[in-house]
């Protein structure tokens, strides 16, 4: 490249960094077509296709951006993390915005909800509104069977060995956080077993019950309740038969769900814990922890690993009794067994991982973002340093910048779900104090 060629492409580098018309693929493409014509090819190569992980990752970053092998590994692991991360954020808002706005919306508020936040907010406020319009005597009771979470261990491990080169030829050893591993048991298993089908549980029984229960009962209660003799709603502890709900504490009979074992013992179903012999498909319901590999590539395989969660969803049952409008009574029960179990996914089921990723993931964006310039620098060219960061930022400047925003709404998400939560199971009489069942 002669002088006067190196004298047009700098500042055209300059252009393409601070450029508020290449915020989009297609004026990123319109850029750089006018930056090489300018520069009669010195730019050259082509961005990747931001909109597919399999493409970005096939994609080779130090020959179409001219830089070395560390620097085209690290952008392409970072730019990986910022779709990934984007892509779970949109997916959990998407979701929540159409529980909570179902919420809302069956319980007669108005308005549109932008995003899932709001939606939840909108929630709140009509959950609230209706338990006054209940009356003071109406007794709210809400029995929840949480939602469970599974991560494959086997997407870390293969991400990790498609990432990270020295993790390659099944040197990812992925490890679970300890107490939190599961999958079929064929000896004793010490934790918790879902049950396949209903069986004796020697524990406490989280799910349904064909004898007599001790425990809390999301049904009608036929038996003692708090010790006195009750037969409907109970907002304590049974002490009898529990109908058409879920009941956690002793079961007498057949338990249908999950099980807490007191001791070692036979599981039929998924144990969760540990198991005397190896797990079979073992999975993880607490935190993967990865090899060590590079920052940007854990901040993908997280979001890739978050993304395939497998989550069984929650079971809510909700009994009011009291109430000033029966029909207003059985629309809260209604809405909130069809929407909440959606909405405790995110709560219960994934909370800590999503806000964990939300942090780090916005961290790992940021730390590729703030590196283009000393990236485009391992070209070992310093003149076309500013041409090269240039085209960095016109091909990923926009994917950046959304997986940060992303990173924010996917926390604010993750809050406003809990507050949901606590509105929706808050239990006791709907004008007085409330307690979470």
């Amino acid at each position: 490249m002669n002088r006067r060629r190196l004298a047009a492409a700098l500042p055209i580098g300059m252009l393409l960094l601070a450029s508020p018309l290449l915020a989009n693929c297609g004026a990123a493409k319109a850029g750089l077509a006018e930056a090489n014509k300018a520069t009669g090819g010195a730019i050259g190569g082509s961005c990747p296709d931001t909109k597919d992980v399999e493409a970005i990752m096939a994609f080779d970053f130090a020959k179409n951006f001219n830089i070395n092998a560390e620097a085209g590994a690290k952008l392409k692991a970072g730019t990986a993390a910022a779709v990934e991360l984007k892509g779970f954020a949109d997916g959990v808002d998407a979701d929540l915005k159409a529980a909570c706005g179902g919420i809302a919306k069956d319980l007669g508020a108005a308005g549109e909800a932008k995003d899932g936040t709001e939606a939840c907010n909108l929630a709140i406020k009509a959950m609230n509104d209706v338990k006054a319009k209940l009356g003071a005597k109406a007794q709210i009771a809400v029995n929840v069977k949480p939602p469970r979470c599974d991560a494959d261990m086997n997407v870390m491990a293969d991400c990790a060995a498609k990432c990270d080169a020295k993790l390659s030829g099944g040197k990812a050893k992925v490890e679970c956080e300890p107490g939190k591993l599961s999958g079929q048991c064929d000896a004793k298993c010490e934790g918790t077993c879902d049950l396949k089908a209903a069986a004796k549980c020697e524990g406490e029984c989280n799910g349904t019950c064909d004898a007599e229960v001790s425990g809390s009962c999301s049904g009608t209660c036929k038996g003692k309740c708090d010790g006195k003799n009750a037969t409907g709603a109970c907002a304590g502890k049974c002490e009898g038969k529990c109908e058409g709900g879920n009941v956690k504490g002793e079961c007498k009979g057949k338990c249908g769900g999950s099980c807490q074992l007191k001791a070692q013992a036979q599981c039929d179903g998924t144990c969760t814990g540990k198991c005397s012999a190896d797990f079979k498909e073992p999975k993880c319901t607490g935190e993967v922890k990865p090899p060590e590999m590079s920052a940007d590539c854990k901040g993908h395989c997280d979001a890739k690993v978050n993304a395939k969660l497998d989550c069984k969803p929650a079971q809510v049952g909700v009994v009011v009794t009291g109430a000033a409008d029966a029909k207003l009574a059985d629309t809260f029960k209604a809405t909130i067994e069809k929407n909440l179990p959606i909405i405790l996914k995110l709560a219960m089921g994934m909370g800590d991982r999503a806000a964990k990723l939300a942090v780090n993931g916005k961290a790992v964006v940021e730390g590729v973002q703030a590196s283009v310039t000393e990236i485009a620098k391992t070209s070992g060219n310093p003149a076309q340093a500013g041409v090269i960061g240039g085209k960095i930022t016109a091909c990923l400047g926009d994917t950046f910048k959304g997986a940060i925003a992303a990173s924010g709404m996917l926390k604010a998400d993750v809050d406003v779900s809990i507050n949901v939560k606590a509105s929706a199971t808050a239990s006791g009489s709907a004008g007085g104090s409330a307690g979470t069942k």
